[in-house]
């Protein structure tokens, strides 16, 4: 029996996999929430073992990234199927160069994600389309291996906001948000994408994925 948990903020995508998963006789869904923290404090309350599997949407609605919430899922004890659109590339290698096993995504019909399940459970890979085109594209920006922070600290002051301003927004010292950026940026320069100004910065948050959206008057050109 593998045990599977479900982690995606669209109750209706749950639901859905749930009752697929339910009529399998070789899986069980222990948990199934919106976010990472929500299953890893039913974990520690139920004291219950990891999940063979965790189907993890790509993007959560609480603020945590790709790589955050696929490091925490696999440092726990569990293997990570992405179930996502799969349209932003970047985020996809986020997750690749976090631990994710591989993407299904949500287009795909229900017994393409319980056979994803499965061969998850046995410790395969998943080799599909989407997951190659991930990869390939990670070849065209290399990536600056921003830490959890730093990604947070870009996305505020590439949006726009004053670097004192994404101190107070994220309670830290403004020396502290200053390091910050100093290290994107020397990051940056290390894989070959130097970033010296803001407009520089915008574009690379918004090439990986870490901006969606140009602020007003601020897209970026070229």
């Amino acid at each position: 029996m593998t045990k599977v948990a479900l982690i995606d903020d669209h109750e209706s995508v749950r639901l859905g996999l749930e009752a697929a998963l339910a009529r399998t006789a070789s899986t069980e869904v222990v948990f199934s929430g919106a976010n990472v923290a929500a299953y890893l404090t039913w974990r520690q309350a139920a004291v219950a073992s990891p999940a063979d599997v965790v189907v993890l949407d790509l993007t959560l609605g609480d603020g945590t990234t790709v790589s955050e919430n696929v490091d925490r899922v696999v440092r726990d004890g569990s293997s990570v199927i992405i179930h996502s659109v799969a349209d932003r590339p970047a985020a996809v290698r986020e997750a690749l160069a976090a631990g994710a096993a591989g993407i299904v995504s949500k287009s795909s019909p229900t017994h393409e994600v319980l056979g994803a399940i499965v061969a998850v459970a046995r410790g395969e890979l998943i080799d599909n389309v989407e997951w190659a085109s991930a990869v390939e594209g990670d070849r065209e920006f290399a990536d600056a291996q921003l830490s959890a922070r730093e990604r947070e600290v870009l996305r505020l002051y590439a949006a726009g906001l004053p670097l004192k301003a994404v101190a107070e927004r994220l309670g830290v010292a403004y020396s502290t948000a200053k390091e910050n950026i100093t290290r994107v940026r020397v990051k940056y320069v290390e894989v070959g994408r130097p970033a010296p100004t803001k407009v520089d910065l915008l574009r690379r948050a918004m090439e990986d994925g870490i901006l969606h959206d140009a602020p007003d008057g601020a897209a970026p050109h070229g």
